[in-house]
């Protein structure tokens, strides 16, 4: 096998070969194996259509070639077909729910109103949003609870659903709220029912991406910064040893480029953290982990105890990263890029 080459049948994958975008990893201590759950690649599975798939580790290094563990395709009266972003998979009551992002394009939804700053929205929005699914299974196949609509409201444009089941035991889904619709990207939390397939209850706002101080500060004074969208993705929430709440979360790190104002910016790994240890904050931006068009990171334990965090690079044609990293009472940093395991690049 050649670096960045794919492996042939019956030998196994590194991490530098196999497409992963918004990769998600569960550690299955009892059979020793970790899963990897990304979008389905036909070309890689083997199987056609829109759907999430597995790749399994006893080591990090060296991985099976992927499962596919839901597709569309299989679910009767599916309201999208498309999309399958961002899965994740949850032990919850002793079975296992997927979380994954659906959308189609042809079920538009009322242009918004202008932003704050009299910015009328122009770009067309669609129904997007998170889904859940269960087996019981780490390898599926995953059935959708609701097929009819998505979990958080059908009238929002959201995206990137994660579970966060709070000390009380109660169950909610913490996603992004597009950027579309909002100029300014915001995350929101909305309570789950114990099935996890629907809401109750109102969604609760968390903060918004342009809390974040960094993600303007190379914008030059004159320039209307606000203009630009502000994105949120990728929320996952982890408890730290001090009792804080940390979410991960990803953006982009604006700055101007040429004369004429224009605003852009890189894919940025980041996280936030709420010292009060609840949900709803108040939720204090820390500056990025990883730059060089990085994201999309979650947080796990090695079997050996390690804390890792896997996240994708670059954003097109993305390959998973691994870093070893570490945490002072609240304060996260990475130790080590772990080039071992994901090849380098």
């Amino acid at each position: 096998m050649t670096k960045g080459g794919p492996s042939r049948r019956g030998e196994p994958m590194r991490l530098a070969d196999m497409p992963l975008h918004d990769p998600f990893v569960v550690a299955d201590r009892e059979r020793r194996t970790y899963h990897l759950y990304t979008s389905n690649v036909p070309s890689v599975s083997g199987v056609d259509g829109t759907g999430t798939m597995v790749y399994r580790s006893p080591d990090l290094r060296d991985w099976t070639r992927p499962v596919v563990v839901f597709r569309t395709a299989a679910q009767e009266g599916i309201w999208a077909t498309d999309g399958a972003w961002a899965p994740e998979v949850h032990a919850w009551e002793g079975r296992y729910y997927l979380f994954t992002t659906l959308h189609d394009e042809n079920r538009p939804l009322p242009v918004p109103a202008p932003n704050q700053w009299g910015v009328p929205f122009r770009t067309p929005t669609h129904m997007r949003g998170t889904i859940t699914a269960v087996s019981d299974s780490l390898l599926g196949p995953f059935t959708v609870l609701d097929p009819s609509r998505p979990v958080p409201p059908e009238h929002l444009m959201t995206l990137d659903g994660t579970l966060y089941v709070d000390p009380s035991g109660q169950p909610w889904m913490v996603y992004a709220h597009e950027w579309l619709q909002t100029i300014d990207g915001t995350m929101e939390a909305v309570r789950l029912a114990p099935d996890l397939s629907r809401t109750v209850g109102d969604p609760v706002y968390l903060f918004k991406a342009s809390d974040a101080p960094w993600t303007a500060e190379q914008i030059p004074a004159g320039v209307p910064h606000q203009l630009a969208p502000y994105v949120t993705d990728g929320p996952q929430l982890y408890r730290t040893p001090d009792g804080s709440l940390l979410m991960l979360w990803s953006t982009y790190e604006k700055n101007t480029a040429g004369g004429d104002g224009t605003v852009s910016g890189g894919y940025v790994q980041t996280y936030a953290v709420s010292r009060s240890g609840e949900l709803t904050g108040p939720w204090r931006q820390h500056r990025p982990l990883v730059r060089d068009d990085s994201g999309h990171g979650m947080l796990f334990h090695t079997f050996d105890g390690r804390l890792m965090m896997i996240l994708h690079r670059p954003f097109e044609n993305a390959r998973g990263k691994l870093y070893e990293m570490e945490l002072r009472g609240h304060e996260l940093s990475v130790l080590r890029r772990r080039e071992d395991l994901d090849g380098g690049g």
